[in-house]
């Protein structure tokens, strides 16, 4: 036929109704108690007629759509782009399509993105999730596989991949705030376990260098450009200067941090000062601002690649479990 196939189209010419053909495609025959003769019936229409020919064949045939899904907060954000775009290298080495959502760090985005990739059968999922509880994911199929990286749930048996935040931070920050009577936190989502550990990084640090914890100079909100514009401009009005140090929590927040103090003509006050700046993320860019920002750089390749070999593994045994924690390197820029 020259015209793409309907379901209807499959279920007049295969002789049965359009709910049979849409169990069989989706592989749900055997639940409903279809015959072995009316599934190979509706199967020979849909390979004769060219309708997707082989991918719901094999995928009936083998319960496998050689499909992963990956599901991540914010596609701008350069770190999970990069670890998506391994993940993607690693999917199609393997003869699997690799299919992305993307959340805006909304818990209602992320349970319907996840619900619709396994409406798609998809093999497995990879998470990078903004729910704060594994609640909704212990409802799902005992039998799909899932693995969590970035952030991680408290007590939770899943598979996951996180980035050791906590360290990296704290040994960035004593060093960082040697000699400093305050330090600033402008830092995401404090609900979320990599905020939660890097603003824990942030107390311990102050305390190794004897610091007071000043609350008004720890600022959180998410990790939003927008939102790091607007802590900047909320520490400026609460301190009634620049800082003598301060950290964000991201890259994202940082070029918030960054933007503001250009609007505000505040970049050479703030290198005439020796502000110190550091930042979780680190990028290529900060090698060539005029300002010295020392940063933590995470391993994208690696958390790819233990969250690619995770899925796999937990494919091939269901009662599969493990959590790695990848370490993160500190990039020093400044004297």
């Amino acid at each position: 036929m020259s015209k793409k196939l309907k379901l209807a189209d499959i279920a007049k010419l295969a002789g049965v109704s359009k709910s049979t053909v849409s169990f069989v495609l989706n592989g749900h025959a055997e639940k409903h108690r279809i015959t072995k003769e009316t599934v190979e019936r509706v199967l020979h229409v849909v390979q004769e007629n060219n309708y997707s020919p082989s991918v719901y064949a094999r995928a009936l045939k083998s319960k496998k759509s050689s499909t992963f899904g990956l599901v991540i907060p914010d596609l701008l954000n350069l770190g999970f782009a990069s670890i998506a775009k391994e993940l993607e290298r690693l999917c199609l080495a393997s003869g699997y399509q690799l299919l992305l959502a993307s959340t805006d760090d909304d818990p209602e985005t992320e349970m319907r993105a996840v619900d619709n990739l396994i409406s798609r059968q998809v093999d497995g999922i990879m998470i990078a999730s903004c729910l704060t509880s594994d609640a909704f994911y212990s409802g799902l199929p005992d039998d799909l596989p899932l693995v969590f990286f970035d952030r991680s749930f408290e007590s939770s048996d899943f598979n996951m991949v996180t980035t050791d935040a906590y360290d990296a931070t704290r040994l960035l920050l004593t060093e960082h705030t040697k000699n400093v009577a305050e330090c600033v936190f402008i830092g995401g989502q404090l609900e979320l376990s990599p905020s939660k550990e890097r603003y824990q990084g942030y107390v311990d640090a102050l305390a190794t260098n004897q610091i007071p914890l000043n609350q008004n100079l720890v600022f959180n909100r998410d990790y939003q450009p927008s939102s790091g514009y607007d802590m900047m401009a909320a520490c400026v009005d609460e301190l009634g200067r620049l800082p003598h140090c301060l950290f964000t929590a991201s890259y994202s927040l940082l070029e918030g941090v960054l933007r503001y103090l250009n609007e505000h003509d505040l970049f050479a006050t703030a290198i005439n000062d020796r502000m110190r700046i550091a930042t979780f993320d680190n990028y290529a860019i900060l090698d060539c601002l005029p300002l010295q920002i020392d940063s933590i750089e995470q391993d994208c390749s690696q958390i790819a690649s233990e969250v690619f070999d995770f899925l796999q593994k937990a494919m091939s045994d269901s009662n599969y479990q493990y959590k790695a924690s990848v370490p993160a390197v500190i990039r020093q820029r400044h004297n």
